[in-house]
């Protein structure tokens, strides 16, 4: 499992035992602050080949570091940052607030935060470690937060801990239901709002609705209580949008109009809208609540996870410093964003790609920073089609979060926003097989391995399996998306099953046959199988050329391909081919 490498931190001595699912607090008292070529591809891949972690072979079991900075150079980024988004203003509010983190774990671009801290005198910043959570996905039972990403998480919401403690605050982790904590916390601190991050997807938003009800019901106790009317008496949930870079409230339409191909979409936005400034924080939002027990976050035995140590491959440090040091790293030490456009479609390395997406799903990372950060950079270097194109990918991101709310949970249906008819199957030893990586196809099997691994696969990786899984093999697309939920470090519902459902067909993508060609992918992203070879040892003694096509050099494949097979690959560069086995969109 991917450990925090970085100097202990007080607070992590507390005491580890899991917290009673109910809401019982102690609160003493007590002071809590004691607490060789010109192919950009080769430039992106530099950094691998000086850390040797792929020999000339593809064969090795190290792992690296995303970011690669060590823990005090990750801190000084992150100071830096916070220092440049740093003003004076005056407070004027009273009382207390709570400020209710969720997928929002950061303090730099937090409104919900900026808004806590304005409109009070005491902030109080709670975590709820949620058991539904790491229950099981909804029509498969897979575990519905792995083992990796728990502990990515684990170790965001330390960092973000340590974040609050430098701005003089520091964070509540209680453990149960938001809708049982909060309501008990703001009775008991008398807190006039609790401020949290807008969801859309459905899950969170009846958590949303839960804690309202629940808030509903101490405001009114109270105001009877102490004889005052319920109308003054009001306890408020406040929901701030912060997921996208583009604000909600800013399109030019309604969200249940929102165009249904992703191109008029982009070019309606880019051409009406803009994105709003990243949110600017005083140096100090203390004074905290006075808390003898800020609570300790739960290990990942008490979750029912075992852990799991990654071997190989990427392993993502969790936690917005981390998150805004691989910024740093990417664009301004590296300088590598002036080549993305070229490289990232790239499988092997930290660096084919930005690799912001586990940040982002987190909340650890705002999509405006970045924003502001690619503007900078075009400004102080160069501006061209690899600085633009980070920012098209953020816009699909934005554009699956807009989706969610016009589309609800259709995103989650067997037939999709389009309620699309079709036969799937569910057929379980065809589905272990692409799960655990045995299906014979090796560019298949080596993403699937990856995945496993890591927690992470490539954004050209994801579309493959994807096509494979719901073209070739017709299996029902929900035990991949559901797969990816378990897995992915950077899962959040809107981007995954957004993408699940174009790749397979049932979303809003005009081409509803899309197919990626397993020999065309492979010729053009692994051509000498550097990748196959990497995770999948037995191959590197093959033949470069071969090791995407073993043949009996490798186990049999599970299904024949819908178009074509692999012997045919070669004939598939011919560029009059190209169209039938190449439906692909963005990167």
């Amino acid at each position: 499992m991917a450990i925090l490498h970085c100097t202990p931190l007080p607070f992590l001595s507390l005491r580890t035992t899991l917290y009673s699912a109910k809401t019982t607090l102690t609160l003493t008292l007590t002071n809590p602050t004691t607490t060789k070529t010109r192919n950009p591809l080769f430039l992106a891949m530099n950094t691998l080949a000086k850390s040797k972690t792929v020999s000339s072979s593809g064969s090795s079991s190290s792992t690296y570091e995303v970011p690669e900075l060590d823990a005090n150079d990750m801190d000084r980024v992150a100071e830096n940052a916070f220092r440049r988004y740093t003003w004076n203003t005056k407070r004027s509010g009273k009382g207390t607030a709570i400020v209710w983190f969720r997928n929002d774990l950061r303090v730099l671009d937090n409104e919900a935060l900026y808004k806590a801290w304005l409109s009070s005198e005491t902030v109080l910043p709670v975590y709820c470690v949620d058991p539904r959570l790491f229950a099981t996905t909804y029509h498969f039972g897979f575990p519905k937060t792995g083992a990796l990403r728990a502990q990515f998480l684990i170790e965001c919401v330390v960092d973000l801990r340590k974040n609050l403690m430098k701005k003089g605050l520091n964070l509540l982790v209680q453990h149960g239901k938001p809708e049982e904590i909060l309501p008990s916390l703001a009775k008991a601190f008398q807190a006039h709002t609790v401020y949290a991050q807008k969801e859309t997807c459905s899950e969170e938003l009846n958590v949303e609705r839960l804690v309202m009800e629940g808030l509903k019901q101490v405001a009114t106790s109270s105001g009877e209580s102490s004889g005052v009317t319920v109308s003054n008496n009001i306890l408020k949930l406040q929901l701030v949008w912060g997921t996208t870079m583009y604000h909600l409230d800013d399109l030019p339409f309604d969200a249940t109009s929102l165009p249904d191909m992703y191109t008029q979409f982009r070019k309606i936005i880019e051409a009406k809208c803009t994105i709003r400034s990243c949110i600017k924080l005083p140096p100090s939002l203390g004074p905290p609540p006075l808390i003898e027990d800020w609570g300790c976050l739960p290990s990942l035995e008490q979750l029912g996870l075992c852990s799991q140590n990654v071997i190989k491959g990427m392993k993502f440090v969790g936690g917005e410093t981390a998150g805004l040091s691989r910024v740093y790293e990417y664009f301004w030490k590296k300088d590598l964003l002036k080549v993305y456009k070229e490289t990232r479609n790239g499988m092997l390395g930290p660096d084919y790609s930005t690799k912001f997406s586990p940040w982002l799903a987190s909340g650890s990372l705002s999509p405006r920073f970045i924003y502001e950060e690619v503007k900078r950079y075009e400004n102080e270097r160069l501006a061209n089609s690899s600085t633009y194109w980070v920012l098209f990918e953020l816009i699909w991101r934005d554009y699956f979060r807009f989706l969610s709310v016009k589309y609800g949970n259709s995103l989650f249906h067997l037939g999709g926003p389009r309620k699309v008819h079709r036969n799937w199957s569910q057929d379980k030893n065809l589905f272990e097989s692409w799960r655990d990586g045995c299906t014979g196809y090796p560019l298949i099997d080596a993403n699937m391995k990856e995945l496993s691994t890591t927690g992470f696969m490539s954004n050209r990786g994801r579309q493959i399996v994807c096509s494979f899984l719901v073209r070739d093999m017709g299996i029902d697309w929900r035990m991949g998306a559901e797969w990816f939920e378990t897995c992915l470090l950077d899962y959040d519902p809107c981007s995954n099953y957004g993408n699940w459902t174009y790749g397979s067909g049932v979303g809003n993508d005009p081409r509803e046959d899309r197919y990626f060609s397993i020999p065309k992918q492979a010729q053009t992203y692994d051509p000498e199988g550097e990748y196959v070879a990497y995770w999948l040892p037995q191959l590197q003694k093959i033949q470069k050329e071969k090791r995407n096509f073993p043949g009996n050099m490798y186990i049999p494949q599970i299904v024949p391909l819908k178009f074509g097979t692999i012997s045919g690959a070669r004939r598939f560069n011919h560029k009059g081919n190209e169209r039938k086995w190449n439906f692909q969109k963005k990167s």
